[in-house]
């Protein structure tokens, strides 16, 4: 049965249900088609939703991505037969542009956008409305209080409470002989803030992902980058980003600091990590403008940001052939493969090497660099590495080949390894006559190839990495998980609540003053809210002193009252 104290303790901007009376709902398409409505667009399968998508993102995570890197996602197919056509057929390698990941992420979008719209507009409905007028019996509500106060006015009463609410910034309306009033709006604000925030963040990635795009290149130091496709190691495009929207700029790497810890357990741990660039908007470099990119720290550019991602040496070597002739001359980036920056590479002699007998080939040499040589016996059982990442003591291992690179097979190659299938190694000879595979060689020293060609060790470089990436929803991103934390700060810590006083004047002359309280959250706020009110009021409404004689006289505190039933959500 629907009694007075239903729209009381309806506290909620949620929109109410068609069928609150029992009636027959569902019957035909119609029926199903609303049936599933009200389902997607519930609060309880958006949150589903939501995990679901954080579910789904974890393969992006664990899975190699076609997107940000062919090569590994080649590797990984060469490695696992079995698995990798049922991962193609999942759509594992491209997780964020697949189906299930696309239905998820729009049932998501239309999900909140269902919830939000229709709860809004409730919302400003309750705020246009005046506060609910007062229940017939408030002795019912959850919190109560009343005393009996003789010789006094009872319209004086209602204006001296209604003064009393305001002031406690309380939304006040006068409903017959009560006052009714309202307070905490900002609780249902929060709520509908952080969904809406949500919707902002969905719409943010979406973005990101539609017109943003990404690349990485490696820069040796006194190089220059251009941002356009040919420059770049790995260019990652979207649907709407593409070759042609890059802007025009580029930067120089001047320089980069590095300094680590010498001493204590942290050891190695980078104190400083920073390159200096030169860098300029438009393709004029002689207005380039100084400045530094550290981790965490990018660089913004034209509407791109440049991340620092990666660290490492370049040794600088001179080849030359039997008849003297400079055939290669420059650095080579080797790869880190610990903390300790120890480091491969591969020097790469494509053309123009001509031996001592007159055959021309190709010269290819793998190396393995050390900043800083170990120089104990570990050398022999873990083979050559470094014990700092500074360059304190630079040595770098070769081993020379001769042959064909295969640089015509059609297969991509990286420039950090060396393909040896169809070259044959040099075999070193020292003074002493020991015949080795690999020669050790340190800053400025000299390497006679048994073919009768030189290289140089002339000099180490350092190379750094960089991401550039345009993200057009970053900022939108940002603001909208603010304010998911700001509406979600309101919607738990704001406690949406009604106060209603009553005063009636008896035959007698004596007025009965009641003081009711719902809030929508169980707290003791809304009790001492109550009883603070209540002791205020009676500087008004002074209340009788109870007659000792008479047990079940009215005592003048704000005393709650135990609610006949739960409260609604």
């Amino acid at each position: 049965m629907t009694t007075d104290l239903d729209a009381a303790e309806r506290l909620s901007s949620a929109p109410t249900e068609d069928n609150e009376g029992g009636g027959d709902v569902g019957i035909g398409l119609l029926g199903w088609l609303r049936w599933a409505w009200r389902q997607l667009t519930s609060m309880r399968t958006a949150l589903i939703l939501l995990f679901l998508l954080s579910l789904a993102a974890i393969p992006g995570s664990l899975v190699p991505q076609t997107a940000a890197s062919p090569t590994k996602v080649a590797d990984f197919v060469s490695r696992h037969s079995t698995l990798a056509p049922i991962y193609q057929k999942l759509g594992l390698f491209h997780v964020y542009s697949s189906f299930w990941f696309s239905a998820i992420y729009l049932l998501l979008f239309i999900s909140l956008a269902g919830c939000i719209i229709p709860r809004t507009w409730q919302f400003v409905g309750v705020l246009r409305a005046q506060p609910p007028t007062a229940p017939k019996h408030l002795i019912r509500l959850p919190v109560y209080a009343s005393w009996r106060s003789g010789g006094t006015d009872a319209e004086k009463t209602l204006t001296a409470a209604e003064a009393l609410l305001r002031r406690r910034r309380f939304r006040v309306a006068r409903s017959g002989d009560a006052i009714t009033s309202e307070k905490g709006y900002l609780r249902e604000v929060g709520n509908l803030l952080f969904h809406i925030s949500l919707f902002g963040m969905l719409i943010a990635f979406a973005v990101g992902k539609l017109f943003g795009g990404m690349g990485t290149v490696l820069v040796i130091e006194g190089k220059a980058f251009s941002n356009n496709v040919a420059m770049y190691d790995d260019f990652m495009p979207s649907t709407f980003y593409t070759a042609d929207s890059l802007d025009a700029f580029g930067f120089k790497l001047d320089s980069f600091d590095a300094t680590y810890q010498t001493t204590g357990t942290q050891i190695g741990t980078a104190r400083t990590f920073q390159a200096n660039v030169s860098y300029w908007t438009g393709s004029d470099p002689s207005k380039a403008k100084k400045g530094d990119i550290q981790v965490n720290h990018p660089l913004a550019i034209d509407g791109s940001n440049v991340y620092l991602t990666a660290h490492g040496y370049a040794p600088v070597f001179q080849v030359t052939d039997a008849k003297g002739n400079v055939v290669f001359n420059g650095p080579t980036p080797c790869l880190p493969q610990d903390a300790n920056i120890t480091s491969t590479c591969a020097i790469k002699v494509n053309d123009g090497y001509v031996d001592k007998d007159g055959n021309a080939y190709q010269i290819g040499m793998s190396g393995i660099f050390t900043p800083t040589a170990a120089t104990d016996s570990s050398v022999m059982k873990l083979g050559p590495h470094s014990v700092f990442p500074d360059l304190a003591d630079p040595v770098i291992y070769l081993a020379a080949y001769h042959g064909d690179l295969g640089n015509n097979s059609g297969a991509p190659q990286s420039i950090y390894e060396l393909d040896t299938k169809h070259m044959t190694q040099y075999v070193f000879t020292d003074k002493d006559g020991k015949k080795s595979l690999s020669v050790p060689m340190v800053p400025n020293e000299e390497l006679k190839l048994p073919s009768g060609g030189t290289v140089i060790f002339t000099g180490i470089q350092q190379w750094a990495n960089f991401t550039v990436a345009h993200n057009p929803g970053t900022g939108w991103a940002l603001i909208s998980s603010v304010m998911a934390v700001l509406g979600l700060i309101g919607s738990l810590f704001v406690q949406r609540r009604r106060i209603w006083v009553r005063a009636v004047a008896g035959p007698d002359g004596i007025t009965t003053v009641e003081i009711a309280g719902l809030a929508r959250s169980e707290s003791a706020r809304i009790a001492e809210e109550l009883a603070e009110l209540a002791l205020d009021l009676q500087d008004t409404a002074p209340a009788d002193q109870p007659d000792a004689d008479d047990p079940a006289a009215d005592a003048p505190a704000a005393v709650p009252a135990a609610a006949p039933a739960a409260e609604k959500e």
